[in-house]
């Protein structure tokens, strides 16, 4: 160290010269050294614009993702009981949010933490009023607020570790209002575990709040339960998931076919996440500025045409075994999964059940196609539709687990078919009742028909039907003789629409081969004579002529039947065991009349001559 003595009056101590150390080291106070400058400077490159630049992309189902209550779409019966909760201050100590994939679990929870816990320079208390941010809001959003613990029990099953979870419940939270336990997939927890959450949910301290997520309710003890307020989140309707897609194609400006959100709808099975995810595919199946259409989405789905799968199913049902495989190849040929065509068809078999008992409108689907499904419920009775329901279960299935997919699906369509010719048990039972051989019974595997019929007159036995005549090298034409001949054919074509409103509107008054005079019962179609001419014209290669008059005809077979149906009841209130039965149960009555068949006796064998 120099003397102090040898320095010049104009000097100073720190002016000397520094001493001499290494480049790369820090100092004491760990002052990073000054880099060496660059011998050669770099070129500058321009940022790219915003679309372009390397930064990880957010998924919609990420981007979008709900930040207050009104944005959750849905599940306004939930928002609403909450909302009146913290309006009235009657605040659950633990929430049980349960529901499918994807309607909004998670998002829920993080709002309610959120809520639980805001405050601003106006509001001091719990809210579900989220729109402007609270001191906690920014924290807990992005999950680094100290005193709200987000958990999954799938990674936490084991006891030791929910005690020492419950362990940090009794200390009072830090920042904010209440100290929040956010536990994902609570179903996955252990009974040991469980039993070890039992007594801090009964008497919790007044700062913690607990709010599970499950979609597995049936897993969770119901001592856990009852012991929470539960929140069943419902599924989104696909109308709703459409316009809630809509409006994010049009934020990220992208231009995607409405027909084309409605299958993307359909697809998600009323989960946001899954139909946003779908979303975020069907956007980048196009150039950019290109719309997208429903034919694309259809391909990236995997799905058949709906309306094609409709005309599967109505050749199905008209038993058109020839049309049915053609159509069912067709949509192979397209890319269709032979599973979800199955299931298409499930659909369709489900969807004309519904229309028939509450009518076309209730089926969320466009009018044309409802029509169709409407038309073959009409057409067809509810034991039918649900007979074909179970078979359709069974070929679904089959057609999953078959290491052929395509032939299993073949076969189900064949099996389906040949359904469709053969009686329904009552129809069976009536035409076995009316003399019909066992083998006379139904009709063969090609032909049309529809399953089972569900007319109440039954189906037609082949013994019945009209007798055919051909000439040499011609086409064999049946031959009518009689009103009853007309009615057979009928069955024999399988014209269900057409069969129903003759039985139940046609008072037949003149028959002759050629022409029919009726009398139209009240409520008859206007186009119905017509009909019953395009008809017979087409089956019997004659013209026909047929009119309706004003009155005279008799009854028509409908009319007839139930009179007889009124008849044999008469005759069997009668009978003096009847109504014995009827007078000791006052109220009783009789549902039903049923034949019974009595099998024939045997020939009696004849006597021995006497020797």
């Amino acid at each position: 160290m120099a003397d102090l003595d040898d320095l010049s009056p104009d000097s100073a101590p720190w002016d000397e010269a520094p001493a001499e150390r290494d480049e790369n080291t820090a100092d004491i106070f760990g002052e990073a050294p000054t880099p060496a400058p660059l011998a050669e400077a770099r070129p500058v490159v321009e940022s790219p614009p915003e679309n372009e630049k390397g930064d990880a992309y957010t998924v919609l189902a990420r981007k979008y993702r709900p930040r207050t209550f009104e944005d959750l779409i849905g599940q306004e019966a939930m928002v609403r009981t909450l909302a009146n909760a913290f309006s009235t201050g009657r605040i659950a100590h633990a929430f049980m949010l349960t529901g499918v994939r994807g309607v909004g679990k998670t998002t829920t929870a993080r709002l309610l933490a959120r809520a639980l816990n805001y405050e601003t320079e106006t509001v001091k208390g719990p809210s579900v009023d989220l729109t402007t941010e609270g001191y906690h809001c920014r924290a807990i959003i992005e999950g680094r607020h100290m005193d709200v613990l987000e958990l999954d029990a799938a990674s936490r099953t084991k006891v030791d570790e929910m005690r020492e979870l419950l362990d940090g419940v009794r200390y009072a939270p830090v920042e904010a209002r209440y100290k929040v336990y956010i536990i994902d997939e609570v179903h996955m927890l252990s009974t040991a575990a469980f039993n070890a959450l039992l007594k801090t949910l009964e008497e919790p301290p007044p700062h913690a709040k607990f709010i599970f997520a499950t979609t597995e309710i049936r897993k969770v003890p119901v001592t856990i339960l009852s012991r929470t307020q539960r929140f069943d989140l419902r599924r989104v309707e696909p109308d709703v998931l459409v316009k809630h897609f809509d409006k994010i194609s049009a934020k990220e400006g992208a231009r995607i076919e409405m027909d084309a959100l409605a299958l993307i709808a359909r697809a998600a099975e009323g989960s946001v996440r899954d139909g946003l995810s779908l979303l975020d595919q069907a956007i980048v199946q196009s150039d950019r500025g290109a719309t997208v259409t429903a034919t694309v989405v259809r391909d990236m789905l995997g799905l058949a045409d709906r309306g094609q799968t409709i005309a599967l199913f109505e050749n199905v049902m008209a038993g058109k075994t020839k049309d049915a495989l053609e159509g069912f190849r067709a949509l192979w040929g397209f890319g269709a999964d032979p599973t979800v065509v199955m299931l298409d068809v499930l659909d369709h078999c489900h969807g004309a059940a519904v229309a028939k008992a509450l009518g076309p409108d209730a089926l969320s689907m466009p009018k044309e196609q409802a029509a169709r499904l409407a038309a073959i419920g009409a057409h067809t009775s509810a034991g039918t539709l649900s007979r074909l329901w179970q078979m359709l279960l069974k070929a679904h299935e089959e057609v999953r687990r078959a290491p052929d997919a395509m032939a299993a699906a073949e076969m189900a369509l064949i099996r389906l078919c040949y359904a469709a010719d053969l009686p329904g048990p009552e129809e069976a039972l009536k035409a076995l009742r009316d003399g019909a051989p066992p083998g006379g019974i139904g009709g063969g595997p090609g032909g049309g028909g529809s399953m089972g019929g569900g007319s109440a007159g039954g189906a037609t036995s082949a013994a019945h039907a009209p007798m055919t005549m051909a000439a040499p090298g011609a086409l064999a034409m049946p031959v009518v003789a009689s009103f009853d001949d007309v009615m057979a054919l009928i069955a024999a074509r399988r014209d269900i629409g057409l069969r129903l409103d003759v039985e139940q509107y046609v008072r037949p008054i003149n028959f002759r081969p050629g022409a029919i005079t009726f009398e139209a019962a009240p409520g008859a179609p206007a186009n119905l004579a017509g009909r019953l001419v395009r008809f017979l014209k087409e089956a019997t290669g004659q013209p026909w002529l047929v009119a309706a008059e004003g009155g005279g005809g008799a009854e028509s077979l409908m009319e007839r039947q139930k009179r007889e149906e009124r008849e044999a009841l008469a005759e069997i209130k009668k009978d003096p065991f009847v109504a014995s039965v009827l007078s000791a149960f006052p109220g009783a009555e009789i549902v039903e009349i049923r034949k019974l068949l009595t099998p024939e006796a045997p020939p009696l064998e004849p006597d021995e001559e006497e020797g």
